[in-house]
């Protein structure tokens, strides 16, 4: 299952594994060949394998053509741009053996893998029937569970392997056996957790990219490249690449002979992968593995798909309970009064184990609660932190290491200041003692032997580690469930202040009225005016922009004024939105990108293309992530196409509870690192947002990804 590969040299540290150059292993698994090719001319200038046996005793410096009995600059010419760098040949019979042949861009070189062909390899039409019932399975599915248990099903039919597991990544990185298929005599992982050490950073990076991976024997013998010049060609993105040595072992420990793997990425991220198992040698072919690859994309689909449903499913009950207790709220005579009326729809509504209300000395409980001064005291320390925010916590001994002594009552806490009425609302969710059965013991998944050389762990028996202080996490749509209960308690009070006055001095009542429309005018006042000046700063600097002519400090002008604009957009909303703590981060960069296409003009506007899915993020973080994607489309106007207008994306993507912003072009790609005011502007708001960003190859282009939190903490 790992993909584990550290270096064994003495004295190695631990974090070895994430810096070990896998990619770069320097030889192959023998039951393929590879023949590294000038790309110019079209010659084997390298190669590993039995290829004097199995090809031709003169294969270096042979034409590749001649090698493998097909026209390879025919098939380069054919590939359609932005395949990935991949061509994939016919199949060739060499001295009776049958390869399928791959090949791979690498820079000015080409990477031509042959793998042994399927001994009666399907039909089109009938691997197309599989997978079309296979899909139709998946669809089928009520809930993910259901989901995972049939795709194990599927992969091992598919594959034929012994023992096929759906293996999820969770939010520490390690990973949870949700689903098996396997021979009974087998002993079962199912449920099983996997250290986050098993599978290092690079590796799934690699797993990203190469969606398919198979090792057919784990005793087999690297066969290096040769000539040793060549030893460091980067194989990423082939598939007969040699194992690290330490994986072997680990499969070997794990009593595995041949093992395969296929990922499972959804939106761009490493999901899972469906994980492959064999007690004898046990060969992948490359149909299958395309195949496998086709129904994992599927799968992938699919996964999103039911995960959508379950948040919107649980977004409907949400509503549901508040159209039930909001009415309820505006009729008492004071807040111990209305939280008393609806607690325990307070409490259920939000699955917490135990509800109280702080407000002064006066205590409001239901449910399974720690005891009053206990909650008096968690109550003074909510208070003390301050903010409008909901407050959620799933350990709350760590925040609150006092509260401790009392975690099995109030191992998690959801809570929230009233302001006005200076109360304090607590959901209390009681300790979930988990016993988590991992594979072996964690704590050991690597060792040093005696002469210090780092191994795997030897033993995969079910190792059970108790988990305390703990309680069930919170979703987003719960906290932003008692964000709506905040605004639902000050619109009650409200009532209740403007009815009491009512039914003492109806004058009293009526010139309150007026000076909150006095205060609502005013306020639409001071926003008018800062409108009006943020408006006039930016015609300065467009004044000031043509005044200066063509040249650095007219960019620098123009580049100021599209800031500004982010700046001022977001003061609209925040003087619009009734909700002014979280806003549709969507809804924001669409405006603002509306802002930029008015000031870059028509020909910009018209190819600038987006595709935004709503995020709910805090206000103060939508600023940080508007001035980021200024600055990075201002970048793309400036370097993608030489200042000509060209197309540009603007993607944002949700993942759990994390964004991702992308900006694409279709230009001349990175052109070097530019250290100005704007690159050190748009640092310091990824730092802020405590994210980070990456640029990749658009092909042909650049992509920034700016991925970040959703909430900060």
């Amino acid at each position: 299952m790992a993909s584990h590969s550290i270096s064994t040299d003495p004295g190695v540290d631990l974090a070895d594994c994430d810096r070990e150059p896998i990619h770069i292993p320097g030889s192959i698994q023998p039951h393929g060949l590879l023949l590294i090719v000038d790309a110019g001319s079209l010659t084997v200038v390298a190669g590993a394998g039995d290829l004097e046996t199995r090809l031709s005793p003169e294969w270096l410096g042979a034409p590749l053509s001649t090698l493998v009995h097909q026209d390879i600059a025919a098939l380069i010419a054919a590939t359609p741009s932005g395949s990935g760098g991949g061509v994939i040949g016919t199949l060739v019979t060499v001295h009776d053996e049958r390869f399928d042949v791959a090949v791979h861009r690498a820079g000015d070189q080409l990477l031509v893998e042959l793998e042994p062909g399927a001994a009666a390899p399907m039909s089109a039409g009938a691997t197309l029937s599989r997978l079309d019932a296979f899909a139709t399975s998946f669809e089928r599915a009520s809930d993910l569970r259901t989901l995972c248990d049939r795709a194990a099903v599927a992969f091992r039919t598919l594959t034929g392997f012994d023992r096929v597991m759906v293996y999820r990544f969770l939010d520490d990185d390690a990973g949870r056996v949700v689903a098996e298929d396997s021979d009974p005599a087998l002993p079962t992982f199912m449920h099983h957790h996997f250290p986050a050490s098993d599978i290092p950073r690079q590796a799934r990076a690699l797993y990203i990219r190469n969606r398919t991976r198979s090792i057919p024997n784990v005793t087999y013998d690297p066969q290096p490249i040769r000539p040793a010049a060549f030893a460091q060609v980067d194989l990423s993105d082939v598939a007969i690449r040699s194992v690290s040595p330490i994986h072997v072992r680990y499969l070997k420990n794990m009593g595995v002979a041949a093992s395969a793997s296929i990922s499972i990425v959804k939106d761009g991220l490493l999901w899972g992968l469906i994980a492959c198992h064999h007690r004898t040698p046990h060969a992948l072919s490359a149909d299958v593995r395309a195949a496998a690859a086709m129904l994992a994309s599927g799968l992938a689909r699919q996964v999103r798909a039911k995960e959508e449903a379950e948040t919107y499913r649980e977004r409907l009950r949400l509503r549901a309970a508040e159209d039930d207790v909001v009415p309820k709220l505006a009729g008492a005579t004071g807040l111990p009064h209305s939280v008393a009326r609806v607690k325990r729809e307070l409490r259920t509504m939000l699955g917490a184990d135990g509800f109280a209300l702080v407000h002064g000395r006066t205590v409001v409980v239901d449910g399974t609660c720690p005891p009053e001064e206990t909650i008096r005291e968690i109550g003074s320390w909510v208070s003390a932190r301050g903010g409008g925010d909901p407050f959620a916590t799933h350990e709350l001994a760590t925040a609150m290491p006092e509260a401790g002594a009392h975690a099995a009552n109030a191992s998690g806490l959801l809570a929230m200041m009233l302001g006005e009425e200076g109360g304090t609302l607590l959901w209390f969710r009681m300790e979930q003692i988990e016993e988590i059965e991992w594979a072996g013991n964690p704590h050991k998944s690597v060792s040093l032997t005696p002469g210090e050389q780092l191994t795997p762990r030897a033993s995969f028996e079910t190792w059970t580690e108790a988990v305390r202080g703990l309680s069930r996490r919170w979703t987003l749509e719960e906290v932003e469930a008692a964000h709506r209960l905040r605004r639902a308690f000050h619109d009650a009070y409200q009532v209740r202040q403007l009815r009491d006055l009512n039914a003492q001095l109806t004058r009293t009542a009526n010139e309150r009225e007026a000076l909150l429309q006095q205060k609502d005018l005013l306020m639409k006042e001071v926003d008018h005016r800062i409108q009006n000046s943020l408006q006039l700063v930016s015609a300065f600097l467009a004044m000031q922009a043509r005044a200066a002519g063509p040249g650095e400090v007219s960019d620098h002008l123009r580049e100021a004024q599209a800031r500004l604009s982010a700046v001022a957009q977001v003061h609209r909303r925040l003087y619009r939105d009734d909700r002014v703590e979280t806003i549709d981060l969507a809804r924001y960069l669409e405006e603002l990108a509306g802002d930029m296409k008015l000031s870059l003009g028509e020909e910009w506007a018209s190819r600038m293309r987006l595709d935004l899915a709503p995020v709910l993020i805090p206000s103060d973080r939508a600023v940080n992530v508007g001035l980021v994607m200024t600055e990075l489309v201002i970048n793309a106007t400036k370097y993608a196409y030489d200042g000509l207008p060209g197309p540009i994306a603007i993607v944002l993507e949700q993942h759990r509870n994390r964004l991702r912003l992308i900006v694409a072009d279709e230009g001349r790609g990175k052109v070097g690192d530019k250290a100005g005011f704007g690159s050190r502007m748009m640092a310091a708001m990824v730092a802020r947002l405590n994210g980070e960003i990456e640029q990749d190859d658009n092909q042909p282009g650049l992509r920034a990804i700016l991925t970040a939190p959703i909430q900060e903490g």
